[in-house]
């Protein structure tokens, strides 16, 4: 399937800036040989071509990028075959082990930075957990988890079908495991709050001129409904004392001339089938949030 891509007004100049092609080629082929075959078993991956676009972007070589919500290390690798210097942190222990092995594996590979995976709690961000570098971090890039909109891999069964490596952890202070609201009953903090703590922890880390946070986060459907979790998390990061500059288009799927050329998951299309979702309603992009550690007497247009 082919869609059209609308006329927009736009200069291609101002398209190349707002709108991201990072899915020329599938998330695999963005992978292979580039990280351990393991990795696949994350629910939430970043495409490695985003992470490059934004290190890119955003950073010169030999400067410091933190994702503090590091996965696989997706952050971490890309970072360091650019140049650059890189840090990670990740609350499940499996998750940091890998991401240990995926920075091992593209210093062997020829990457030219350095990076480093911890396993620890992001929240302790600009206490105790990388204090040293409070104020000197040029880019802090990551993607919140949020586990209604992980859809894991497959596995078909002659009477069924088999649903495999959809949550993160069985961890219930994970992120993406938290209430969507506290209360009595449930007796811990909710996601906002904690994501806000996570927030304002990485504006204290971020260089007080030119640091930038960047948040990738796409829009996800509850009971066919859409959720705008993206403009959640800008009014959470400016109450955390960042200041929104931009919302950018990272396109989920192919970009050829004027043509987008969706690539929609399995459940996706199991949705579509069932009348869940509608054919042209698809989520075919992720938004790219920026953010900076000071308020900016101008903002470029997105």
């Amino acid at each position: 399937m082919t869609v059209r891509l609308p006329a927009t007004g736009a200069t291609a100049d101002e398209l190349a800036l707002s709108v991201w092609p990072v899915a020329q080629q599938l998330a695999r082929e963005q992978r292979r040989r580039r990280y351990l075959p393991e990795s696949t078993a994350h629910p939430g991956k970043m495409l490695p071509a985003l992470a490059r676009e934004a290190i890119s972007r955003y950073t010169q070589p030999g400067e410091l990028v933190l994702d503090p919500m590091c996965g696989i290390g997706t952050t971490l690798v890309e970072a360091a075959h650019l140049g650059r210097q890189a840090i990670g942190l990740e609350l499940e222990p499996r998750w940091a082990q890998l991401a240990t092995a995926n920075v091992r594996h593209a210093e062997t590979h020829g990457a030219t930075g350095s990076a480093i995976a911890l396993q620890g709690d992001a929240r302790q961000l600009g206490r105790s957990l990388l204090n040293n570098y409070r104020g000197r971090v040029a880019l802090i890039l990551t993607s919140p988890p949020y586990g209604p909109s992980t859809h894991g891999h497959v596995r078909k069964h002659p009477d069924r079908v088999e649903k495999l490596n959809d949550r993160y952890s069985h961890n219930p202070d994970n992120l993406a495991h938290l209430p969507a609201h506290s209360g009595p009953r449930t007796h811990r903090p909710d996601f906002d709050t904690v994501l806000g703590e996570i927030l304002s922890r990485c504006a204290r880390m971020l260089h007080p001129h030119n640091g930038r946070l960047v948040l990738t986060v796409r829009p996800y459907r509850q009971q066919g409904a859409l959720v705008d979790l993206p403009g959640r998390l800008i009014s959470l990061a400016e109450h955390a004392g960042l200041a929104f500059a931009s919302r950018e288009v990272a396109l989920l799927c192919g970009l050829r001339g004027e043509e987008l050329v969706p690539r929609a998951s399995f459940f996706q299309l199991h949705h579509q089938r069932k009348g869940v979702i509608e054919r042209m309603l698809l989520i075919a992009h992720e938004d790219v949030l920026i953010l900076t550690a000071r308020k900016r007497t101008q903002r470029r247009s997105g």
